[in-house]
This record gives C-alpha cells, sequence and structure tokens, in this order.
C-alpha cells in the first residue's frame, strides 16, 4: 500500500526563514534543496511534481517531506555521523571559547596565531575549535539603539506596511544617497588577469559630487531616482510630485527617515495637495528599517565601489545607465525580520531607553556683539 504525503502546513514566521535559507548565497545546496521541496509542498504540490519541478528522485522529496513534518526545521539538518573520538577534551574547548571571547591586553582582537599562543594549542587546532563554535574575532557588526519614544509603534506600522500592505496601493521606500563622489585615478588601471586581480594607484583625483533621490517600489523592486547637485527641500519636493505623476489615482504609502525636509511646513503643504499619498515615517537612528537602504548598498558594492569617473557628468550618466539596467532585471524586496527578532529588537531598546534617558538640552548663551 503505497504512503500517503503528509500534509505541510507552515506559518508566516516559519515560511519566512524557509525563504531566507533558500535565497541566502551562503546556504549550502542540500538546504536550498530540502527547503524549496518544504515550500512547494506547503503550496500543495505532491511529491511526483516537486521531483518533477526540481530534478531530483522522488524518494529525496519524500524523505524530506516527512522529515520535516516531524522534526520542524530540524529535520532538515543531517544526522551526526560516527567518526573518530574528539582529540581534545571538553575543558579545552571551552577554554579556548572564553579567552577568545575576553579582551587581549595588548591588541584591539584576537587572531589565531595570538590566540594559539596564549592557550597552548596549534594554530589548526585553534582555527578548527573557532570555526565549529562559529566565533568570528575578525568580525565586527554595528548597531544603535534607538532613542526614538514612539520607536515600537513606527517600526510595526512600517513593518506593516511591507507584510500587510493596503488594498490598492503602493509601498515606496524614499531615501537620498548623498555625497557620491566623481573619483579619477590618476594612473591607468590594470585590467584583470589569471593569478592577477584588478589593479589600480591608490592616488585619485576629486571631480565633485553628486546626490541621489531614490525610490524603491517594494512589490516588483523597481527604483526611480533624480540625480542633483544638493538635497534640498525644493528638489525632494519636485522628485515626489514626479512619483505622484508616475502612479495617478492609486494610494503611495511611503516610507522615509526624518529629515528635516522630509517633515518641514513645505512637505506637510504638499501632503495637503496631494491626499493620495501619505508619509510614513521610520523611528530616528533606525535606518535600517528602510528597505531602500538595500538598494544604496547594492548600487555601491555592484556600481560604486570600483568605478572611475572623470566628472559630475560622467558620473550621474553612469548612474542613470546602472539604475535602468537594475530595473531590467529587479525583484521584489522582502522583508525577512520575523516577531520573535523584532519582539527581542523592541524589548532591548526599552532596556536601553529606561537605562538612558534624554537628557535636556542646554540653551546656548547669545553672545553680545556690541562694541563697548
Amino acid at each position: 500500500m503505497p504512503r500517503i504525503a503528509p500534509t505541510i502546513e507552515l506559518d508566516s514566521e516559519i515560511r519566512m526563514q524557509l525563504q531566507s535559507l533558500v535565497r541566502s548565497p551562503s546556504t549550502p545546496q542540500a538546504l536550498v534543496s530540502r527547503g524549496q521541496i518544504v515550500l512547494a509542498a506547503a503550496d500543495g504540490k505532491s511529491n511526483q511534481e516537486i521531483a518533477q519541478a526540481l530534478e531530483i528522485p522522488e524518494v529525496t522529496v519524500s524523505k524530506w517531506r516527512r522529515s520535516f513534518a516531524r522534526q520542524g526545521l530540524e529535520g532538515l539538518q543531517d544526522r551526526p555521523r560516527s567518526g573518530r573520538p574528539a582529540k581534545h577534551e571538553r575543558q579545552v574547548w571551552q577554554r579556548v571559547q572564553q579567552r577568545v571571547c575576553q579582551q587581549p591586553e595588548f591588541q584591539s582582537r584576537w587572531s589565531v596565531r595570538s590566540l594559539a599562543r596564549e592557550v597552548g594549542l596549534p594554530r589548526s587546532t585553534v582555527h578548527h575549535m573557532l570555526v565549529k563554535s562559529q566565533l568570528q574575532p575578525h568580525r565586527v557588526r554595528t548597531f544603535t539603539f534607538s532613542p526614538d519614544p514612539d520607536f515600537q509603534a513606527k517600526l510595526l506600522d512600517v513593518v506593516g506596511l511591507y507584510l500587510n500592505p493596503p488594498d490598492h496601493a503602493l509601498v515606496l521606500c524614499v531615501d537620498e544617497k548623498t555625497g557620491i563622489q566623481a573619483l579619477d585615478r590618476t594612473q591607468p588601471l590594470l585590467p584583470l588577469r589569471a593569478k592577477k586581480p584588478r589593479s589600480w594607484t591608490n592616488e585619485y583625483v576629486r571631480h565633485g559630487t553628486q546626490s541621489l533621490l531614490a525610490a524603491l517600489e517594494i512589490a516588483t523592486g523597481k527604483v526611480m531616482a533624480h540625480i542633483k547637485q544638493r538635497r534640498t527641500s525644493v528638489n525632494f519636493l519636485h522628485f515626489m510630485g514626479e512619483v505622484a505623476a508616475t502612479y495617478p489615482g492609486k494610494q503611495l504609502h511611503v516610507v522615509l527617515d526624518n529629515l528635516n525636509i522630509h517633515k518641514n511646513e513645505a512637505a506637510q503643504k504638499w501632503l495637503e495637495r496631494h491626499p493620495g499619498v501619505h508619509f510614513h515615517y521610520i523611528p530616528t537612528h533606525a535606518s535600517w528599517v528602510n528597505l531602500i537602504e538595500c538598494f544604496f548598498s547594492i548600487l555601491t558594492r555592484q556600481g560604486l565601489s570600483q568605478s572611475v569617473h572623470r566628472s559630475t557628468r560622467q558620473l550621474k550618466d553612469f548612474l542613470v545607465q546602472y539604475i535602468a539596467n537594475y530595473n531590467q532585471h529587479c525583484t521584489p524586496f522582502v522583508w525577512t525580520k520575523g516577531p520573535g527578532k523584532l519582539q527581542r529588537i523592541i524589548e532591548a531598546t526599552h532596556q536601553y531607553q529606561a537605562a538612558h534617558p534624554p537628557q535636556p538640552r542646554k540653551r546656548k548663551k547669545r553672545r553680545n556683539n556690541k562694541k563697548n
């Protein structure tokens, strides 16, 4: 009698975790395939359909479908395999793990060699222990707690737009990337060759800067942009006028930061003249909430980090061409932080705000410029 494939039902958090697992370039291919199996099963597809679509044996689909139904996400991991016994005892591992988490006396961080000398073990052994423990002393990440008293309300408002946008409306993320430099190198570049990376001189010449005003449509990933000399309130409102004209008759929900030109009197009057446009402000010091920062990161890494421009006109033409090409291959932007992650961020922010109440601003004394 043939087996009946178990029904797979996913809540929103598990689905987002699986989608993130499948999309991540660092996920092993085996896990990507297993995540695709579960997502397809949750969409109601049979094992035969999944096997045909992914070009894998049907028995493989059945195995991981049943494993996920029994154990959830843990069921997608490989079982531990037998091997030779550990060379070092648990106490040795704990000593290495504890020491690497402590600040060295005469260095800003541990290296594998300095840590190996400290604990008296071979470098290869210490490296293996750090990799297995997922400890990376060479890396550092940045963060900033938001002092915004309305942090939770603003955060949930914006995330709610991302996850459940209003019917018959578009969600746009708008921001400016200022100070984009037109940098030229003083000597010719050396092209990429076998065993030799692309090379350029460390001497450069500045030819001015440009400011990029951009609006990201998260449902499609398309970007609309203006390139200006400066970031001004006039330029911002002119850009928003063109954005509104691009989507006639649509309700637009625009995610913005708290820059003055986004909230000043001119911006409020503009909103009164455009009742179909609604501004949603992210919490202060929380630029990570605005998804257009992801596009700016892509632009910096793919377009600007190794580019050479001999004038601001050349830089402007490059930005226009880059965005036009990007829009031909863009994909939707998806919010990936689930409820559990957001709850931890909110709790940590509240703890920080309770421990660091805002200080009253000191009034500056006016100087008496009258001549005696």
